[in-house]
Order: structure tokens, then C-alpha cells, then sequence
């Protein structure tokens, strides 16, 4: 076990094989948490080493270093381990011996010849967690199917909800989008990262396990409500999809978004509008009666804001107990004083882009920021 002042995951050993974002970012994930993580490359380096887009260098010029290789192997080791020859195969073997997990995303198909299959590292390594990744999982019809971020995104439902709420309201011809990012392969990779946790606190109990993550399948779990729906005989569309008023609300000067599921939150609202005379109709102190009338709502706030700056409101709202905060752009995100004071960004020195400021981890334990 760890000690009192040591990192939750200290002492355990990671073998990451990713020539995707899901599995890198799962080992990101576990090693963020204090485990040591090797990262297996073939020849000539990860696919991911070329991903777009590439950090500026000292002279503001793009460099050779991509932004999310550098984001996802952050403090791990790197081996090139040629897995087509048997030397090659031998080697992992050796990293794989005293190693806790093996995360890997090689299609099902090509795992036997490059002795990573699953029967054959649960022989040789019996207290292995052995965690697959892949888009669709590796049983089933589409074990062998290829998934871009884009594909998983729409096959786990959400992209075709998108865009909703105001930008849909605004843009009401354009085509379902996707999140930015990499956020389909993101969740297949926190699935992962969960998966395995899962397995190794099982470990003493039934030894090494094969854990198999389907990308397409932690997408689904994201739009967990709008299946629920299902149920009740409602099939949610982009274009209904939104807060029956609040959500994102356009400014003076900026965006704003502001949800009031409570009876206080809508009464601090109320304040915060003004008390105007639309809002103290007795018939909206009913929330059913608001949500009925949620267009007209919106329309009294937009109307309201469009001439208000918004730090000016959340500044207001915020003291009245209004949940409700600024949209950012990145260069404001990394100014912001509360993402320094929780330890979100930490300066990383990254080869041929000298030191960037990195988001480190979504969770704190025991109320300190990891490293």
C-alpha cells in the first residue's frame, strides 16, 4: 500500500500499446494517479506523435511536437519495441513480467501474430489486468470496425444532438456536429482507466483479468437521459433538446450560460432581473407553469442581457445564489485565478516547445492537486 503522503497509484506498474487517443488516455489517466507507465512504440514512434495540432516553438513557429502526444504520454517512459519480430515480442514480455496492467488498442485481428492476444498473455501472465480498447469493443460484429472520434461520437448517440439549445435556435440548417476534440475517444479512454481500477481491486480475490472497453459503449453512457427517455416513448432530437429556458445566454460583450432547476435559484433570478412584472405573474411560481413557458422566459432574459456585460451578471448572480458562469476562451481559462488556485494547470517542459502550461488532472484527493 502507498504511503500517507504518496500518490494513490504509487508502485503500480502500466504497459501502454496505443496508437489511439482512448488507450493513451487511459494510461494518462492511471499514471496522473502515481503509476509508472511505459508506453510501447513501434518503429519510427506512436501515429499519435503526428496528430494535429503541433505546439509553436521558442520563436512562435509550429514545431514537430503534437499538442495531444505531448498532453496524453506526459511522464511516461517510452520503449520502441518492434512487436512484428520475435526479439521484439520477448521484450514486452520482459516489461509485461512485473508489470499491474497492459492497456492495448491493436485490432483483434492482428493481436495472436503479435503475441498480445488474449489467451495468450492470460497464460503467460496470470495476475495481468489486461485491458482492450478499441471502438467497438473486441466481441461482436463490430469488433474489427474502425471508429474515428467523429464515428464513436455519432454511434454513441450524442453527436446526433447536436448542435442544441441556442446554437440550433441560431443555425437551425446545420448538420449534426461533433464535440470538439477528441471527447468520444476521451470517455472510451476514462472508461478504461475505470475498468481497470475495477479489475485490480478484484485482483487478490480472482487474479488477472481481460477487460474489454468499447469506446462506442462509454459514449452511450454519456447520453444516459435521453435513453432513459426511451422508455417513456420520447425520442430527443437536437432541436427540442434544450433547457426549457436559461442555458446559454448571449451578452453584451460574451456568453453566459445559467440554469435554475431549484425554486431558490429561480427566485434569485427573479432579483437578479429586477423583480420586472413578467417574472412576478403568480402563475410562474409554479416550475411546471416555467417550463411551459420557457421560450418566453428566454426571450426576457436574452433582452435583458444583450445589454449587460457578463462578469457584471455573474458577479450579481453568483450573490444571489444564481447558477450561472462565463463562457472563456483558452488564453482566459489559463488566466483564470480559480484554475490556478485548484492546481488545474501545471508548466510542463515539452521537447522543442520548451515549457507549456498543461491541465493536469479533473480530480483531487484529499483536496491536493496531483502532479
Amino acid at each position: 500500500m502507498p504511503g500517507e503522503d504518496a500518490t494513490p497509484l504509487s508502485g503500480l506498474k502500466v504497459v501502454v500499446h496505443a496508437s489511439g487517443v482512448a488507450a493513451a488516455y487511459a494510461g494518462r489517466m492511471l499514471g496522473t494517479m502515481g503509476g509508472q507507465v511505459l508506453l510501447v512504440e513501434p518503429e519510427g514512434g506512436s501515429p499519435l506523435r503526428r496528430q494535429p495540432p503541433f505546439l509553436p516553438d521558442a520563436k512562435g513557429e509550429e514545431s514537430e511536437e503534437s499538442a495531444l502526444f505531448a498532453y496524453l504520454a506526459v511522464g511516461m517512459e517510452s520503449a520502441v519495441i518492434d512487436l512484428t519480430a520475435p526479439e521484439g515480442q520477448a521484450r514486452l514480455a520482459d516489461c509485461l513480467t512485473d508489470a499491474d496492467v497492459f492497456i492495448d488498442d491493436t485490432p483483434v485481428s492482428a493481436r495472436e501474430k503479435l503475441g498480445i492476444d488474449e489467451t495468450s498473455l492470460s497464460e503467460q501472465f496470470p495476475n495481468l489486468v489486461h485491458v482492450s480498447v478499441l471502438p467497438f469493443g473486441a466481441y461482436g460484429p463490430k469488433a474489427d470496425w474502425k471508429g474515428e472520434d467523429v464515428v464513436i461520437q455519432h454511434a454513441g448517440g450524442e453527436g446526433n444532438l447536436l448542435p442544441n439549445g441556442l446554437a440550433v435556435e441560431m443555425f437551425p440548417d446545420r448538420a449534426p456536429l461533433k464535440i470538439a476534440g477528441q471527447f468520444g475517444a476521451m470517455q472510451g479512454g476514462i472508461a478504461a482507466a475505470l475498468a481497470a481500477l475495477s479489475a485490480l481491486w478484484a485482483r487478490p480475490e480472482c487474479g488477472g483479468q481481460y477487460v474489454d472497453i468499447s469506446c462506442q459503449d462509454a459514449n452511450l453512457a454519456v447520453g444516459a437521459f435521453a435513453i432513459q427517455r426511451l422508455g417513456d416513448g420520447s425520442i430527443e432530437h437536437r432541436v427540442e433538446r434544450s433547457f426549457r429556458y436559461g442555458g446559454v445566454i448571449p451578452c453584451a460583450d460574451g456568453y453566459l450560460e445559467m440554469l435554475t432547476l431549484e425554486q431558490r435559484q429561480w427566485d434569485g433570478m427573479v432579483k437578479l432581473l429586477g423583480s420586472p412584472e413578467w417574472a412576478l405573474d403568480p402563475a410562474l411560481a409554479d416550475n411546471l407553469e416555467r417550463s411551459r413557458r420557457g421560450p418566453e422566459i428566454n426571450r426576457y432574459i436574452r433582452e435583458w442581457a444583450s445589454v449587460r456585460k457578463v462578469d457584471d451578471i455573474v458577479s450579481a448572480g453568483q450573490k444571489l445564489g444564481v447558477p450561472l458562469a462565463r463562457y472563456m476562451t483558452p488564453a482566459e481559462i489559463l488566466q483564470g485565478d480559480q484554475e490556478w488556485h485548484r492546481g488545474l494547470f501545471q508548466k510542463v517542459p515539452v521537447d522543442g516547445a520548451g515549457l507549456v502550461d498543461m491541465l493536469v488532472s479533473p480530480f483531487h484527493f484529499d483536496e491536493t492537486p496531483l502532479s
